[in-house]
């Protein structure tokens, strides 16, 4: 009876250690189970989904002489280390073989050995890499530990189903659209994206048309905000002066002389001269193209040919773009289509529509709008994010509050570079002082600002 006691209790702690931190479950049981499995199965596994060979004719013949049959021969592998979430190993595919061969055989090579899912991704020419996946992932995300960031710019922001985060990287994708509908989960990944940059010497600007409601709270970090249309065209034009300066520094800088730097963009500079870099940050771009009369709509297309510029142009001056909105397609006015060609990189949430799923992924593949649709509604989070390359992924975002989101910009305020340009769109923040309440700042230029 105690045995039995022991026994039960053991399996409860099993279930309890799987579902709590399913990390230490993988790392004592599950990879060694599945790894086992893979390498006993390996060859019948491959032959089975066709991802074998014939056997070369020096082995035929010793097979024969030995009055053998010659097995078809599996591609070689390397043994399959563990991950954080799964297994991976390369192989080095056979004559004739391709990745395309297994990426179609994922799903039986998953049911085969027991794993949550199989992603196959070429390394170099003969090579590809195979990774398991022990367990869903996109469950439960936590926030990304500070070594998957890379450098300046370059965020770790949503976990992708493989196991990796993904990294988003202004200087390799400048531009980015983000399209989700009402409770989809795109207001998280804006923030750990403000919340990424906010720690970092980053100018950062917001355009927010829908009064403000979205990007207010994070106004102690925001060099400017924009929260009506009229203030968006005017800060535009703000945008676009400072886009011409930083190109004129550029073209002073090829001078003649033993200290001349040549460069096309504004990070070839030395770092002295370097201008700060600044991502303007649209919550609702639809709000910047809809117009009820004559004069909105002389204003609408001056926004909007103010903004395909800084996205065709900006990239060299070092000013990003983040367009977010919960639709977009073509419908939307003369200009949108030509915008979103310039956005390279593409997170779709769930939307209410297969046009805005359309438009955000189907010029990158087909099969990436068909994932965007179908996400359940019940994961808010989940998006699909594609780039100008062709690949894509399911990707979700670790939960942020927008109080947590909100205190870490109060907190890095002091961070804000200096830019005069843009002083006299700086957001009025609250101050509070020991023992009173808040109370609003009397300019928006009133806080001080440092380099």
């Amino acid at each position: 009876m105690a045995d039995t006691v022991r026994v039960l209790l053991l399996v409860l702690l099993v279930l309890v250690v799987r579902r709590r931190t399913p990390v230490v479950f993988w790392w004592l049981v599950g990879y060694p189970v599945v790894a086992l499995r893979l390498l006993i199965s390996y060859r019948a596994t491959m032959d089975a989904c066709g991802l074998t060979v014939p056997a070369s004719a020096v082995r035929r013949a010793t097979a024969r002489m030995m009055g053998r049959q010659a097995a078809p021969v599996p591609p070689r592998r390397t043994f399959p280390l563990p991950t954080g979430s799964g297994l991976v190993m390369r192989l080095r595919m056979a004559t004739g073989q391709a990745p395309e061969d297994f990426t179609a055989s994922a799903d039986r090579l998953r049911h085969a050995w027991g794993a949550h899912a199989v992603h196959v991704r070429p390394t170099k020419p003969g090579w590809l890499e195979l990774r398991l996946v022990g367990w869903d992932v996109l469950a439960e995300v936590r926030p990304a530990r500070r070594r998957v960031s890379t450098g300046p710019l370059c965020l770790p922001l949503a976990l992708r189903e493989d196991g990796r985060w993904h990294v988003r990287d202004f200087r390799t994708v400048p531009h980015e659209l983000i399209l989700g509908a009402t409770q989809s989960g795109k207001s998280v990944y804006l923030r750990n994206l403000l919340c990424g940059l906010a720690r970092q010497r980053v100018v950062l600007v917001g355009i927010d048309c829908k009064w403000g409601v979205e990007l207010a709270p994070f106004a102690p970090r925001l060099s400017a905000l924009a929260d009506d249309p009229d203030r968006a065209n005017e800060l535009l034009d703000v945008l676009m002066e400072e886009m011409e300066a930083r190109f004129r520094l550029i073209g002073l800088s090829g001078g003649t002389g033993p200290d001349a730097t040549l460069t096309s963009d504004v990070w070839g500079l030395p770092e002295t001269v370097r201008p700060v870099p600044v991502v303007v940050v649209v919550d609702e771009v639809a709000e910047l193209f809809l117009a009820a009369n004559k004069d909105d709509e002389k204003r609408r297309d001056a926004m909007v040919t103010k903004l395909i510029r800084l996205a065709q142009l900006g990239r060299a001056a070092g000013i990003y773009l983040e367009v977010c909105g919960q639709r977009f397609g073509a419908e939307l006015g003369k200009g949108a289509t030509m915008l979103r060609a310039q956005l390279t990189g593409r997170v779709c949430h769930r939307v209410n529509d297969e046009a805005s799923a359309n438009m955000a992924l189907a010029d990158i593949s087909p099969e990436a709008a068909l994932a965007a649709t179908s996400i359940p509604a019940e994961r808010p989070g989940v998006a699909v994010v594609g780039d100008s390359s062709g690949g894509w992924s399911r990707v979700r975002s670790p939960h942020l509050t927008l109080t947590d989101a909100a205190a870490v910009c109060r907190d890095t305020s002091a961070l804000v570079p200096e830019l005069p340009r843009l002083d006299s769109f700086r957001p009025t923040v609250a101050v509070e002082s020991a023992g009173t309440s808040s109370t609003p700042a009397a300019a928006p230029t009133a806080r001080p600002v440092t380099k």
